[in-house]
């Protein structure tokens, strides 16, 4: 059983994090797109007012799985939720239930502090994840469609605010 070794991250991981990060940027054909820094994670996870949180994974050989999340709320339901941001585990270590307790200590942070949920967004060609997380008991939230505004077009809209 690997629930054993599922902890909060500390300070010290935050290089192993960054590297995972960057380890999933890549899976999803998109390292080009990751510029994070340990500083900004570091800032972010540990620093006066931290908004981020993380979960590792680890073995033998040290830290092999990650989850990132933060806290979203529900106006419905009047609670906060997690929301995950990240969950990658090694290819050289899936199979061996990382994913699985690493998602487990997040809905155990959830019930223990009244949270009424934990959500995710996949890829829609990830039928690897997908299929993990249906096998968990995930549903699907196709009614749902994703949106982001960024870069230049969220530089424009912002000089519209006054």
């Amino acid at each position: 059983m690997t629930a054993d070794r599922i902890r909060r991250a500390t300070p010290a991981d935050v290089p192993a994090l960054v590297d995972l990060v960057y380890d999933l940027a890549e899976y999803e054909k998109a390292r080009h797109e990751c510029t994070l820094t340990l500083e900004q994670l570091r800032a972010a996870l540990f620093g006066p007012a931290p908004a981020l949180f993380a979960h590792v994974a680890e073995d033998e050989t040290g830290i092999v799985g990650c989850a990132i999340w933060f806290l979203n709320f529900s106006t419905w339901d009047g609670v906060h939720g997690i929301y995950l941001e990240d969950l990658y585990v090694k290819p050289e270590t899936r199979g061996k239930g990382y994913g699985k307790a690493l998602i487990a200590a997040l809905a155990k942070e959830a019930v223990d502090k009244g949270y009424s949920r934990v959500s995710w967004s996949v890829l829609t060609w990830n039928t690897p994840s997908i299929d993990f997380y249906r096998s968990l008991g995930a549903e699907e939230q196709d009614e749902w469609v994703g949106y982001r505004l960024s870069g230049s077009e969220l530089v424009k809209l912002a000089a519209e605010a006054s």
